[in-house]
């Protein structure tokens, strides 16, 4: 099968986008968590990807997003990810705004000023939220799990649960803590045979800057410690809401390890506002039988990429103070 495959990003979070919208793929679920292991290879020629987002038609929407983790399995949702979707529907479909279906809402997107010269930026809706333990799964006997602690993981953090609708668990830390191995070895107990997550769990430890400025960390259920987990992201953002660290309605400046990104957490969805960067576009023929696939008619997105350095060198820069 021959695929045209869009290399992409948000906040160095990284994708391949294939387009079943407009092209008759007709691929089963099988296949699309083979391609997705074949391709996102941090060893192949394209150079892996933390999954492949999905851009298929809607009977509801102007577009609908899957995401397969690099591992194959299959993400209800993808903050970064549907920044991607977003710019590739509203350019596909020459619009300003436009309503993505994922697994379990439909969320509205739109073109944003940059939030750097020349860096494509779109705002995402993410919701729905819920701090219901058994959206995650995570059990417990309570119903909630807000700042509180988990003896299982650590006698020294507190952890908030909360679905965004991806799972998550978050810790507001300190330095010492976020350079420790705390979260590595949590984050890889949650994840594999446990009593607490069955279905695996995203973990984020979030480290306070000042006032309006966080960074965030995040072990990404499927795919491991990733440069950026958007749905975290926010998630975070709202947790230190509750923790009166930050205000509802108001910007928060999201710092990560691929860059940078904006959140503004309001009662009932957060907006996720971030870059939606190309790498390179190409043709892949996969042979899945064979598991194993050949590129062609490569193109860079060279001003693309040099424009987000320079986003990621200067949230570097400020990091660099408190990290």
């Amino acid at each position: 099968m021959e695929f045209n495959v869009i290399k992409c990003h948000g906040s160095g979070n990284d994708f391949f986008i294939i387009d079943e919208m407009t092209h008759p793929y007709e691929l089963t679920d099988q296949q699309r968590s083979s391609l997705t292991i074949l391709l996102c290879n941090r060893q192949s020629e394209l150079g892996g990807a933390d999954g492949i987002l999905f851009v298929q038609a809607s009977e509801r929407a102007d577009a609908r997003m899957r995401v397969f983790n690099s591992d194959g399995s299959e993400a209800s949702m993808c903050g970064n990810g549907l920044r991607c979707v977003a710019r590739y529907v509203c350019e596909k479909l020459s619009l300003k705004e436009a309503v993505i279906e994922t697994m379990k809402a439909d969320l509205q997107v739109s073109v944003q000023n940059d939030l750097y010269d020349g860096v494509p930026t779109y705002l995402v809706e993410i919701s729905p939220i819920s701090f219901n333990v058994k959206d995650l799964p995570l059990h417990i006997e309570e119903q909630e799990l807000i700042q509180r602690p988990l003896p299982a993981l650590s006698e020294d953090l507190e952890f908030t649960a909360l679905a965004v609708p991806n799972p998550h668990i978050i810790a507001v830390v300190e330095k010492e803590q976020l350079q420790s191995d705390i979260q590595k070895g949590m984050s890889e107990y949650v994840n594999g045979p446990n009593d607490l997550f069955p279905d695996g769990v995203n973990v984020s430890f979030v480290l306070p800057l000042r006032k309006g400025h966080i960074y965030v960390r995040t072990f990404e259920r499927g795919v491991g410690f990733t440069n950026a987990c958007g749905t975290a992201m926010s998630a975070s953002s709202l947790v230190t809401c509750l923790l009166e660290l930050n205000n509802k309605e108001e910007i928060i400046e999201v710092y990560n390890n691929g860059g940078k990104v904006r959140c503004v957490v309001h009662e009932d969805h957060i907006d996720l506002i971030g870059n939606a960067s190309y790498v390179f576009s190409c043709q892949v023929n996969a042979d899945l039988n064979a598991n194993e696939f050949k590129i062609k008619n490569k193109e860079e997105y060279t001003e693309e990429i040099a424009q987000y350095k320079e986003l990621e060198m200067q949230a570097s820069s400020f990091l660099r103070e408190y990290l």
